[in-house]
This record gives C-alpha cells, structure tokens and sequence, in this order.
C-alpha cells in the first residue's frame, strides 16, 4: 500500500526516502513501502504489520479510507478489528511459487482473511496478484492463481460479479496506477489497473435513518481536546454538542470535536470512520469495544443470546459447553455453545434436526451462547455483558465471529437477545447468513 499511496500523491518524496534509509539502515531495505503504514517500532524490527493503520486516497470518483490490516496469524484479532469497519476488500497475494501456496493451502491465512471479511458482510473483493516480476510475468501463473481463488471465492459466499483480480508489482509500481512501463505485462495484459478497480467499487446502502451506533476501536488521550476515541459509524448520526451513552456501564460524555480524514467537521454519519473527541467522561470508562449510542435509544447488553451460525472447515466439531472466544467489532470475550437449539437447511433456514448432538463442518445451526468470566479464581465474579443487537436491528452490528484454539470455526448473526441488562435512560460466509 506504501507504493500505492506514494503514486497517488499521498507519501512525498522526502518521506519515501527517509523510509528508505531507515529501513535499509535496520536491514530490511525490501520494507521501505510498508514502512509507510508499519509505523510502530516493533512492527518495523519484526518486519510484520500488527495492528491497523489507516490512511486515505482520492481516485477519480472515489475518496477510498484504507485500514492496512495484519496478514500474521498471530495477529488475528486485530485483523478482525479492521475487517469489522470495512466495505470492500483489498486482498494483496504473493505470485512467487510456493509464497502462495503457503497461504491458500488449508490452514493458511489466505483462505482464513477471505472468509472473515465475507462473515463481516463484505461482498467485495479485488485481489492484487503482487510479485509477478518474480515469475517473468508469467501469465499462467496469473491464471492458475486467479482459478484456485475464483472457485474458493465463490464457494465462500462472495459473487462473482463483485470479485476481480489484477496483477502488479508493487515493488517496481507495475499495474498500480497506469501499466505503461510494462512491456512484458502489457504483451498479455489488456485489463484495469488497481487504481481502475478501487474506483469502481460501490459504496453500501448505509444506516443513516438508524439509531447512532458506534463501536470504539481505539481509545486515546487528546491534545487539550478531551479523550479521543476512533471507530466506524454503524448506524444515525452523531453531532457535536451531543450526549453520547457508553456502554457497557452507566457514563455519559459529550462530543467536542469529530474529525474525519483529518478533517474537523460538524457530524458524521453511518459508514463513515470517524474520531471524536469527548469531554464530561472520565477516559477510564472508555475502551476498546464498547459502543457510543444515544441516551433515549440504548443498545441492548447481553450475556446470553441465540444466533444462527454456520461452522466453518474445522477438524474438532462443536459440542454443547465447548469454550470460544466470541469477537463482536473490536471486542473479544470468552464465551461457552450452552445449546445446540437446532440444525438449519443452509438455502431456506427450515429446521432439519432439533438438538443435536454435536455441529460438523459446513453446517448451518442455531446455537445459544452465554459468556463466561474469563477467570477460574473468581467465582463470585458476574458475568460482564456485551452491547449486541439483532442481525434484524442491525446488520453491522449483528455480526458475529466464533474462534476457538487460534482457529475461526463459525461466523453468524444474533437473533434473540437474553439475559439483557435493562437500562434506565439518562436525560439530556455463505449468502445464507451474511445476507
């Protein structure tokens, strides 16, 4: 993305070569672009991306935010982190035999990324074939990789009309932003830029007539400006001057400043990644995960809720008490399967079996799901609810991803919320599933 973001503009030139003597400098000189989004020490040292990075570009009917997302397996919650504010995805393969194979194979984080951002409710998706100088811009290994990812696509839930693929070289800038300086690739390459791709992409129908929802993705102290939170708009509008509840909890604050693209401006609305800046609140009420709404229209907290899942390629099925890590947003909380409700006919959700026994892969259930205290010394402890609201309410914030021993083993959306905490308001990856 560093090499893109400098062909369009967005990384001047003193930048691009203090990022080029800084990585040469540490002994990584191939990491000069990415030192561009890599901002962090460690992320340079280990020459991996860890965390999300956002930055913004313009094409010519396009303004596209990016959030570069961790590809390392180690880092998958905060893959899940930027997949959950996405519209579309950008996915960057390596074309050197054997680079891509490792990913694609079963098990590899290729095939893992695809079918989170699809539970997210991505429909869109380019695939960048990245590193074709590497194979003498062999076009059969364009192809042959474009085959293997097209069928796997389709079999995940993304539509093929909403899928495209285009070969570049990051490294040289080949294919970016215009093919003219490829000769070889141009011999057999006719189609769209990566830049062509991005500004065909269509933007969703958004939430805007909805209650304010917005889950907090980052939490951090403002320059004489109240605490700063950063997250993306699922639902309404929210204004300066507003009352925001915090939720969980029973805070309040007040919006001083949004800004936007680092720009400050009076409201934002559903869709867009937003920073506000809040005063009247003290900042340790505020974290990762919880959700700004307003006062006369909170959103409901759970600790026990139904939802219909569909089970992922998984070796070990699921069984009723089997322990997860349930992610909603930036949030991520040990929970427990309390009940297998049903089995579900994937193409017209009628009930096939009632409690089953155990859910194999590729089955589509209705399941229940109670938290649990993410500790064994505290038994006195209550159980900490989530702010969740039905795929029906919501569909941004009906999504849920299931994860279990480093693996995701299904993806779903709430139906029924139980065990809600009421809430007295202040004054002042199949189609199936992932419709």
């Amino acid at each position: 993305m560093g090499r893109l973001l400098y062909e369009l503009g967005r990384v001047d030139e003193k930048t691009r070569v203090a990022n080029e003597r800084g990585s040469s400098k540490a002994g990584k000189s191939s990491f000069s672009w990415a030192w561009e989004l890599d901002g962090t020490i460690e992320e340079r040292e280990r020459g991996i991306t860890m965390d999300i990075a956002l930055q913004s570009l313009s094409t010519p009917q396009r303004q596209v935010t990016i959030l570069d997302a961790p590809g390392h397996k180690d880092f998958i919650p905060n893959m899940i982190s930027g997949a959950a504010q996405a519209d579309c995805a950008l996915l960057v393969v390596d074309a050197i035999t054997g680079e891509f194979e490792a990913g694609f194979d079963r098990g590899g984080q290729t095939r893992e990324h695809l079918l989170l951002v699809r539970s997210l409710g991505v429909s869109q998706v380019i695939v960048a074939v990245n590193k074709l100088d590497q194979v003498n811009w062999d076009p059969s290994r364009f192809e042959e990789i474009c085959g293997l990812l097209r069928a796997f696509l389709v079999q995940s839930g993304f539509p093929s009309s909403k899928t495209s693929f285009v070969p570049v070289s990051a490294m040289l800038g080949v294919n970016l932003v215009n093919n003219a300086d490829a000769s070889v690739l141009s011999k057999w390459y006719k189609g769209p830029t990566l830049v062509d791709l991005l500004d065909k992409l269509e933007p969703p129908t958004r939430e805007i007539a909805s209650p304010l929802r917005l889950p907090i993705s980052n939490v951090f102290k403002g320059q004489n400006s109240g605490t700063g939170v950063t997250g993306r708009i699922c639902g309404g509008v929210v204004q300066v001057g507003e009352r925001l509840r915090v939720l969980p909890g029973d805070e309040s604050a007040i919006v001083r400043l949004i800004d936007v693209e680092e720009q400050s401006v009076p409201w934002a609305a559903a869709g867009t990644n937003a920073t506000l800046y809040l005063t009247s609140i003290d900042p340790i009420h505020l974290s990762i995960g919880s959700v700004l709404c307003p006062p006369s229209d909170i959103v409901p907290l759970a600790t026990v809720f139904t939802a219909r899942i569909i089970v992922f390629d998984i070796q070990l099925p699921i069984t009723t008490g089997t322990s997860i890590e349930l992610f909603h947003h930036s949030r991520d909380v040990p929970a427990t399967i309390s009940k297998l409700i049903a089995t579900l006919d994937r193409a017209s959700g009628v009930v096939t079996k009632k409690n089953p026994r155990v859910l194999s892969r590729g089955t589509s259930a209705e399941v229940e799901i109670s938290l649990r205290v993410g500790t064994l010394s505290g038994p006195t402890l209550s159980t900490r609810p989530i702010p969740l609201e039905p795929f029906s309410a919501n569909k941004d914030m009906g999504r849920i991803l299931v994860r279990r021993g480093g693996e995701t083993i299904s993806a779903g959306k709430p139906l029924t919320i139980g065990a809600v905490e009421v809430l007295i308001a202040l004054p002042g990856i199949v189609l199936d599933i992932i419709s």
